[in-house]
């Protein structure tokens, strides 16, 4: 199975890259969105800035947000479940609209929000025994349709996804890779079902 994790030239893939081969695949990156989802799972990472990324996936957008239509799976952790959503308050630029609906800052006098965060309500297979993610954001995704939501999380009285679904693509607001044993599960049953 190839998986690719998308790398819009933010952060350190180092964790996440070792948490997937953990999983038994190494993975690959690519930096061109249209490279990037000739792939058996596409990986957005989870490290960086709305703007920035949404213009390094800009040239591929149409067709990444096509290929996820088609069903090809993917995985979007943090800013990668963000980058799923039409757009966001914390900058210019389009993300790939897999999920109707905006990104927007968490309303906490606190921010951002660093630390280990309560999983409520989870009906996603993959999240089965989790109950804390590993949480670093300031913003979060909110969809037209709740129904979208998988999980939900809290922060200050601020419910959120933690966790949005559309057909084979999975996001996930918080670090899975850095969520200690549960987290890393998080990632190998995600991947065990693509290869179901």
């Amino acid at each position: 199975m190839k998986i690719t994790l998308f790398d819009y030239g933010a952060g350190n893939l180092r964790s996440l890259m070792k948490a997937i081969a953990a999983a038994g695949v190494e993975p690959i990156v690519e930096t061109d969105p249209v490279r990037a989802i000739e792939t058996d799972v596409l990986v957005l990472p989870g490290v960086g800035a709305f703007e920035p990324a949404a213009a390094r996936l800009a040239p591929g957008r149409d067709a990444m947000r096509q290929a996820l239509l088609n069903g090809l799976p993917c995985l979007g952790i943090c800013l990668g479940l963000q980058l799923l959503f039409d757009g966001s308050d914390e900058g210019e630029g389009r993300g790939l609209g897999v999920i109707d609906g905006q990104v927007t800052r968490i309303a906490a006098a606190r921010l951002p929000q660093i630390g280990w965060n309560l999983i409520e309500d989870a009906r996603e297979p993959s999240l089965a025994g989790l109950t804390y993610g590993y949480y670093a954001n300031s913003y979060v995704g909110r969809p037209a349709d709740l129904g979208a939501v998988v999980a939900w999380s809290q922060y200050e009285g601020d419910r959120f996804p933690a966790a949005v679904r559309r057909g084979r693509t999975l996001g996930i607001q918080f670090h899975p890779e850095k969520s200690s044993a549960p987290g890393l599960q998080v990632i190998a049953s995600y991947l065990a079902e693509v290869r179901a």
